[in-house]
């Protein structure tokens, strides 16, 4: 009976995750089409559309800089969490320690490839204005 809780649990979690996932994707795709259908009536209308409208009615233009210099700064952040966490659950089971620190390790190297990212995704925009971490 423990294999079918454990599996039916397991089954949950999963089917939870999925649900979400599926979700999420579900309500992008509609508001997106709720900007394009937005537009549409713009353009019927006989409207001037410039590209000032377009951005203001899709949402403007996303920075990918941006995006990747907070996954950066949270990832990066996350790390030393992670080694204090390590630390903290060596005082329970000894053999903790190094696989949590190989973690913390993995995350600031994420962290890192990620405001590595952020500068070359501002270099390949011409945007040198804001570094994703300190001065060049």
């Amino acid at each position: 009976m423990e294999g079918l809780g454990a599996g039916l649990s397991a089954l949950a979690f999963w089917g939870f995750l999925t649900a979400v996932c599926v979700g999420g994707i579900w309500y992008g795709l509609r508001e997106r089409q709720a900007q394009y259908a937005t537009l549409q009536r713009l353009i019927e209308s006989g409207q001037q559309i410039d590209e000032a409208v377009v951005d203001r009615v899709l949402g403007g233009k996303a920075k990918v800089e941006q995006g990747l210099r907070i996954g950066g700064m949270l990832t990066l952040a996350a790390a030393p969490g992670l080694l204090i966490l390590g630390w903290a659950v060596s005082h329970i089971a000894e053999q903790a320690f190094m696989p949590l620190l190989g973690v913390a390790g993995l995350a600031g190297c994420v962290g890192i490839g990620l405001l590595l990212a952020a500068r070359a995704a501002a270099a390949a925009e011409g945007d040198r204005a804001s570094p994703p971490f300190g001065s060049r």
